[in-house]
């Protein structure tokens, strides 16, 4: 932030900037999370799918996932996080055991998103690695992370994370069959 101070001791007009630190947590979520962590979902989701998934089947999913939603989820099985940037949450994760048994990796990273106005900013890559890192805290040998396929922002983070499109999926919206991409890490 840009102030003026007071003027030189030669007479000369001064700007002085002043910084302010900003806070960014990467932490486990817990209940008293949800209201945020819907919200996040429904404005990441609706940035991430406008145009992909069609629009009713859309609309189902985030309606389906709200505050009480995310607070049996934050109880549940799947570890949970949260980026968090001056007390606001930013965006979250959620992450356990691989669900696709066929795959030698151990760990899935069921989610990653982050709030449209956070994207672009280092943010994700930071929720990401936390979320890798947890995983192999937790013993997990290598990883997966699905993505559909025409979500092209999501599937380029993951390329250019280190991730290989190792395997396909598909993925049924109502009536519009989607690919999805399986990008692993060992």
């Amino acid at each position: 932030m840009q102030v003026q101070a007071p003027r030189s001791s030669a007479g000369r007009a001064r700007v002085v900037y002043v910084m302010k630190t900003l806070s960014i947590d990467m932490r486990l979520a817990g209940p008293g999370d949800a209201a945020a962590i819907a919200d996040a979902h429904r404005n990441a989701w609706t940035h991430a799918y406008s145009g992909i998934i069609p629009y009713r089947a859309l609309t189902r999913m985030i309606e389906r996932r709200g505050e009480s939603w995310w607070r049996k989820a934050t109880r549940g099985p799947a570890t949970i996080l949260v980026a968090e940037v001056a007390g606001v949450v930013a965006g979250y994760a959620s992450l356990g055991y691989n669900r696709a048994r066929a795959l030698p990796h151990e760990g899935e990273i069921y989610e990653l998103y982050l709030r449209p106005e956070y994207q672009g900013i280092g943010l994700g890559y930071q929720l990401f690695h936390e979320a890798r890192r947890m995983l192999k805290s937790l013993g997990c040998n290598g990883m997966v992370v699905w993505c559909l396929e025409d979500s092209e922002i999501a599937a380029n983070f993951f390329r250019s994370n280190g991730g290989v499109d190792a395997v396909e999926g598909m993925e049924d919206f109502d009536d519009v069959h989607l690919k999805k991409l399986g990008f692993v890490w060992n």
